[in-house]
């Protein structure tokens, strides 16, 4: 944990984590930094999840980029900004503005992006910045324009606390968006007659809490929706008086979801029983108070915007929209998604919500900025961006704060794409990542804790992110480093900013400029902040102006949209199945997404002992049947081969897995395991008015991984086993986790394991050649360093067990004998099993034990006993179902 001088302080702040939003309170002292859930904070009222409660321990220089590198090498601020900026104006001299590109981040501070996107469009004359969030929201904001006018989200977190039905569409809630669900369930367990449906292919956690749970086929979602519009019409369930006032498009929109509108025919495209059908669409025609919650599932789709304005449609049929407990509701994937939407962070947006459709729009930004080179029209999408650094149309990328070598589809060609580019900048605050490995010039950005600003989160409430720590090394806030960039390339008058408050302040005076009420997008009212109530800015909702100066919960109460006639547009959609299909060589559909508790591509979580406890390395869930017919065993290996690329992962196997589908988590990188970069089997197809990519529906075949021998490793500093085909690695409580395989037999185990250490120490060892077995363990003054275990096959013991060896002061005989014999001793109670509490470290084994032993029958009791599921409340689902099949009646 990073030590501070300071004396003791409290700061109110923002997880920088999912577009939840939560708040933070985190206490400095001289010990050390401390933090819990900020109870006043409205989003999550003290509630945290697994990784917001971890945020303490990510907070070491550990890893950071602490200092400019220029071609590898060290080098000052003045020497990296002025090469940044020459090297972009000498390919700007030479091939146009759009031969320069910027790649940005919901990571992002939306003073940082504002200045990013300000310099791209207003002065260096082109459009071609793009963001990471075009991988997770572009869908939305496309279905919200068109259904709205705005890309206003019209709920608020209370919606879903109020409504009597929720309905849960592609999204694992309960791992992506914890608290919000954890804030569901609370909802559920006070008012039991709220009903929770889940429309996902696979049966996930949240679940754990749904009176019905819709498997659909994967890309099936228009369908779904489009059977609803035609059933609610036909039920007289819709609000004619409404859509007759406040709605236009309603007829085309009901042909069009004729198509396929019976009840049978809707299942059998959706392949769902027909009775699970009906009972979700009456649900729905009976329960006014319906919010429908919908993410990634639906946005990272080939007809994203489709389906989500088939949400969309049936909310404003039936009137569910501006009221209490009611309204479609996207919940957005990262901290500063909707600030970065705010801020015209996308490629086809402008500052302020908007857009490129009209001169005029384009006209009043360029006279708000005093912009001499104004982008006339739409810049590239990520997906398109990097196809042209990769064609040499873009010359020059500055990527700041993620990492498209891992979460861009096909990203091995992006990777190639970044290597033969003539300059690549790279802003980030983590040294050694996939991307920054591309980079000609590192620049190292304050993280977390070190900076000042605002995010938006999911529900349009703007949170201040306050520092309360000293930065790391050289490291400058993002808004400062594009600042010095913009002045060196000429325009110091436009880039005079001194600090993040007057970035905001010139941002809300452009969201009010010529507006009068034409634009959803207005935080006016802030225009005027000092310093010192910028400074306190409490979390607040927009439009925030002179008609709402304290924000605006919920928005279209009145029945007023932002298009020209005022009304809402019902959208004629036409469903389609995803774009590429499976076929013999590709015979399984690949799904990615997150676990519960790693973020993005871990550069942050991975450095925390217990989130990587509970899922240690990649795999692939399956379903038994697929399973079997691949010739695919549960805990075996497994290779994963697309028309793109391969990867290697662990095989689970599990029946909540839809038959013909497979699941792939998107977090593991070259950073952390070997070959195990899931969008690198990602097509890069793309929604044709969004351009999100389809990251839910590539075909893939999944074969046995047979190495030679296999095994892990755990040592007290991380090893290079350059020899293993196979090689995931994780930091645990006092030790790193190397789980191992490889293809070649190595002639001597002894001198393969001496190589991999390194290390000096008193070496014990356990071979049995006919078996294929070796063990070694290190130990340095009685002390645990190192263990290695190797077999022919994955019979291996469990790792928990050998890991917990790590924490004692000397090893003693018994011990020794158990490592050596690849078994615990008896009657000690170290056989903890697989972690399922985070918070508190409680194991599997440990969970079911105590089950036994005290009878318990519910997730309540286990808590009692144990803590587990006391904390942030992610593993109750998981929990609950180890208590089910052994409860004691």
């Amino acid at each position: 944990m990073q030590k501070s001088l300071a004396s003791p302080h409290t700061t109110r702040s923002t997880c920088p984590y999912c577009g939840v939003g939560c708040g933070v309170e985190v206490s400095v002292a001289a010990d050390g930094i401390t933090l819990c859930g900020d109870q006043h904070h409205p989003a999550n009222f003290g509630r945290l999840c697994s990784k917001g409660a971890a945020l303490a321990d990510t907070l070491d220089h550990e890893g950071r980029l602490l200092h400019p590198l220029v071609n590898g090498q060290r080098a000052s601020w003045d020497e990296a900004l002025d090469r940044v900026a020459d090297g972009f104006k000498k390919i700007i001299a030479e091939h146009g503005p759009d031969a320069v590109a910027f790649y940005v981040s919901g990571q992002l501070l939306t003073e940082d992006y504002y200045v990013a996107n300000k310099l791209m469009k207003g002065f260096i004359g082109s459009a071609n910045i793009d963001t990471n969030s075009r991988l997770c929201m572009s869908t939305a904001v496309a279905a919200h324009k068109r259904a709205f006018g705005a890309d206003a989200v019209p709920v608020c977190y209370e919606d879903i606390e109020a409504a009597d039905l929720v309905v849960i569409v592609g999204s694992n809630y309960a791992w992506a968006h914890p608290v919000l669900y954890q804030r569901l369930a609370a909802a559920k367990k006070a008012r039991p007659s709220m009903q929770v449906v889940v429309v996902d292919p696979r049966r996930t956690a949240t679940c754990d809490i749904a009176d019905l749970h819709l498997a659909i086929a994967p890309g099936a979602d228009a369908y779904l929706f489009n059977g609803l519009l035609h059933f609610l019409r036909r039920e007289d369930a819709l609000d004619l008086a409404y859509v007759e006032a406040h709605v236009e498009g309603f007829a085309a929109a009901f042909e069009a979801a004729r198509a396929v509108s019976s009840i049978p025919k809707v299942a059998q495209v959706c392949g769902v029983a027909e009775t699970q059908l009906s009972e979700f669409f009456q649900m729905f025609a009976r329960t006014e108070r319906t919010v429908t919650i919908f993410s990634q599932g639906i946005n990272q789709s080939s007809s994203g915007v489709d389906k989500a304005n088939a949400i969309i449609n049936v909310h404003l049929a039936t009137g569910r929209i501006g009221r209490p407990g009611m309204g479609p509701f996207s919940v957005t994937g990262q901290p500063n998604a909707m600030g970065g939407r705010e801020v015209g962070g996308l490629a086809n947006q402008l500052a302020a919500h908007l857009d490129f459709s009209d001169a005029a729009s384009i006209d009043l930004v360029a006279r708000f900025w005093d912009a001499p080179h104004m982008a006339q029209a739409p810049g590239l999408k990520a997906v398109d961006m990097f196809q042209a650094i990769a064609a040499g149309k873009i010359k020059a990328v500055w990527i700041m704060g993620t990492n498209p070598v891992v979460s861009m589809p096909d990203a091995d060609r992006v990777r190639a794409a970044l290597l033969d580019c003539e300059l690549v900048v790279v802003s980030d605050c983590v040294q050694h990542t996939d991307t920054t490995a591309c980079a000609d010039i590192l620049l190292p950005a304050a993280g977390w804790g070190e900076k000042d600003g605002t995010v938006t989160n999911s529900e349009r409430r703007i949170s201040r992110q306050r520092s309360f720590m000293p930065t790391a090394g050289e490291a400058k806030p993002d808004w400062w480093i594009i600042t010095q960039v913009a002045q060196r390339m000429g325009f110091a008058a436009a880039f005079s900013y001194a600090k993040p408050a007057q970035i905001f302040s010139e941002h809300a005076l452009l969201s009010g400029f010529e507006n009068a009420g034409k634009r959803a997008f207005d935080i006016s009212a802030l225009t005027k902040l000092s310093d010192v109530k910028y400074d306190a800015l409490q979390p607040v909702q927009w439009p925030l102006n002179n008609v709402a100066p304290n924000g605006t919960q919920r928005l279209f109460a009145d029945g007023k949209f932002y298009t020209p006639n005022g009304k809402a547009r019902m959208v004629a959609v036409a469903p389609q199945l995803p774009a590429v299909t499976v076929d013999t060589d590709f015979p399984l559909v690949l799904n990615t997404g997150r676990i519960r508790d790693q973020w993005h591509t871990m550069t942050r979580t991975g450095k925390v002992p217990r989130l990587n406890t509970h899922e240690f390395e990649p795999f692939v869930q399956i379903h038994a049947a697929d399973a079997q017919f691949h010739q695919l065993q549960d805990g075996g290996l497994a290779r994963l081969t697309s028309r793109h690329g391969s990867m290697l992962a662990r095989v689970q196997v599990s029946e909540d897995q839809r038959h013909g589908s497979v699941f792939v988590p998107m977090h593991w990188n070259d950073a952390f395991a070997k070959l195990a970069r899931v969008d690198a089997l990602v097509a890069p197809i793309t929604d044709p008015i969004s351009g999100q990519p389809e990251s839910k529906h590539t075909p893939v075949r999944v074969e046995p991984y047979k190495p030679v021998w296999q095994g892990f490793v755990l040592s007290r500093t991380r090893l290079e086993l350059a020899d293993a085909s196979y090689c995931a690695s994780s930091w645990g409580v006092g030790y790193w986790r190397h789980e191992i395989a490889g293809e070649t037999l190595p002639d001597n185990w002894r001198s393969w394991v001496k190589n991999a250490w390194h290390g000096s120490g008193d070496w014990q060892e356990y071979s049995d050649a006919a078996m294929g077995r070796y063990r070694a363990a290190c130990l340095n003054e009685g002390k645990l360093d190192a263990v290695f275990f190797i077999a022919s096959d994955q019979r291996l013991p469990e790792r928990e067990w050998v890991g917990n060896l790590f924490g004692k002061a000397v090893l003693d005989t018994a011990d020794m004998g158990a490592l050596l014999a690849a078994r615990p001793r008896k009657g000690v109670a170290s056989d903890t099993g697989r972690t399922v509490c985070a918070c508190f470290g409680i194991g599997e084994k440990t969970i079911r034990q105590a089950i036994q032993k005290h009878g318990l029958n519910s997730v309540e009791a286990v808590g009692q006993v144990l803590k587990a599921g006391t904390g942030c409340g992610s593993c109750v689902p998981e929990i609950r179902r180890i208590v089910s099949p052994l409860q004691v009646s």
